[in-house]
């Protein structure tokens, strides 16, 4: 049975104010359950960015000199609020963006983590003395917050990734301006609630909204931004590190993927279908390390495909806020006929279905988990992210054709494997060209281990230590 919920209005917070936009402006939030539009959306125009980058600035000037153990309490204490909150902002989440609301209320949770854990590191950011060849100078290195800082971030984790980029940048001491993703902007601002009842100074954190481009061309360009983080697709990310460029602005850019998986003759079949099938339908697949590209031995593809299509077709789609869901609908409508190109091509070009292979009738953006199995490398989904409940398969027979299949495209953002042998997994583990590897193993995300990837799957790591030190400046100072 579907849960009563009532989705509460979004508005911008600007300056430690909730508030809508000053011209007025709104944009309807749809659930993508229903097709019904929940929320009305401000749309900020230029004077409340303006309003947004005069509070940044100020924030900063405070927040920077505020020390790093009361920065700690603050993020642990919205940390706190966030568990105490979970299962609300869950359901805000699952409410917009359409993922099953254990789904939504673990991610919470998991953000909780993400900032209790950057809380830690925010006294840990050491500079360092360096020894002297000048009898009486000292060399002193320091680790300083870069400054006010603009994050872009997507809607298939509207909660994870924002935290990622706040919880750094507040940790080391920078002021953020964020903005959401317009179809999923209740997440984001729950989060910016639990950080504002901490006690977090008003203007450190600042929230928008409205037409991607404008904003994003507006606040990169300004003097006020010193560093800028996007979440998102390749293209895009591309055309933000240009404008970055302009003013020698550094990024972080965490852009598209499309994960291949080897399934090597000597894997535990039961385990990779396990793991893998978990991960490829979980979010409908709208995530940018999905395991996507199957290529799996000869001797073991047939029952591969056999034992993942029987996952695939077990699962139970369904409105998020329903219990028995296990797999939500897509976030987008567009992205309904997204997978229906991307399908038909593939069996247009000798794919075969294993499972799925269609939407799901209804008023939702609802599609069918799907298998394609022998899928040659001509097909569009074999080439671009699909971004959606789709796995594909291919043969292999050999080590080196494996690896020069997986590696490809240009996307290298995650790749995994299965095998028993310890050999083969570092072997693997060496030839794969991308920022993150599963091996035996599907979770990639946590807060203590680097989060990017390599070639156009951008550059720079949300997470770790290696998050943090993506906010930090580093200044040399001689004293004699």
């Amino acid at each position: 049975m579907t849960e009563a919920f009532t989705y509460p209005a979004p508005k911008l917070f600007i300056a430690g104010v909730w508030r809508m936009a000053g011209g007025g402006s709104t944009q309807p939030v749809l659930n993508p359950a229903t097709g019904e539009t929940i929320g009305d959306l401000p749309v900020a125009d230029e004077a409340d960015l303006d309003e947004a980058l005069a509070a940044a600035d100020a924030g900063f000037k405070i927040w920077r000199k505020t020390s790093a153990y009361d920065r700690a309490r603050i993020l642990h204490d919205a940390a706190r609020l966030m568990r105490e909150r979970s299962r609300y902002i869950g359901s805000v989440s699952t409410t917009e963006q359409g993922k099953p609301l254990a789904e939504s209320s673990a991610e919470a949770m998991a953000c909780a983590d993400i900032f209790d854990w950057f809380a830690e590191e925010a006294r840990r950011a050491y500079g360092r003395i360096v020894p002297s060849k000048h009898p009486g100078v000292r060399h002193m290195v320091f680790k300083e917050p870069i400054g006010p800082v603009a994050a872009f971030a997507p809607w298939n984790f509207p909660t994870t990734i924002p935290s990622r980029k706040m919880a750094a940048a507040l940790a080391a001491g920078c002021s953020v301006i964020i903005k959401p993703a317009e179809e999923a902007p209740g997440s984001c601002l729950e989060l910016a609630r639990c950080l504002d009842d901490a006690g977090l100074p008003k203007g450190v954190l600042n929230v928008v909204f409205g037409v991607p481009a404008d904003i994003s061309t507006y606040l990169i360009a300004s003097p006020v931004i010193r560093k800028v983080s996007f979440t998102g697709s390749t293209v895009v990310g591309k055309h933000l590190a240009k404008l970055a460029a302009d003013g020698m602005k550094p990024t972080t850019m965490e852009l598209g993927g499309h994960a291949p998986v080897i399934v090597f003759e000597d894997a535990d079949l039961d385990l990779a279908v396990r793991l893998s099938a978990g991960a490829k339908y979980r979010n409908a697949g709208q995530i940018c390390i999905a395991p996507t590209r199957f290529y799996v031995h000869d001797s073991l593809h047939d029952a591969f495909v056999e034992k993942f299509a029987a996952h695939a077709k077990s699962l139970k789609v369904g409105a998020g806020l329903d219990p028995a869901t296990a797999m939500g609908p897509l976030a987008n409508r567009r992205r309904l006929s997204a997978m229906g190109e991307f399908i038909g091509d593939a069996i247009g070009q000798g794919a075969t279905a294993a499972a799925g292979g269609e939407g799901i009738g209804g008023p939702g953006n609802f599609w069918q988990p799907t298998l394609l199995s022998d899928v040659p490398n001509s097909a569009r989904i074999m080439n671009e992210e699909p971004f959606g409940p789709v796995a594909v398969t291919q043969r292999f027979s050999s080590f080196d054709e494996v690896v020069e299949q997986a590696n490809r495209l240009p996307y290298g953002l995650a790749a995994y494997a299965y095998t028993r042998s310890s050999r083969t997994a570092a072997d693997i583990g060496d030839a794969l060209e991308a920022g993150m590897i599963g091996i035996n193993f599907s979770i990639l995300t946590g807060p203590e281990t680097p989060f990017g990837g390599v070639k156009e799957s951008g550059h720079g790591s949300e997470g770790g230590h290696e998050g943090l030190e993506a906010y930090l400046v580093t200044k040399y100072v001689a004293q004699g």
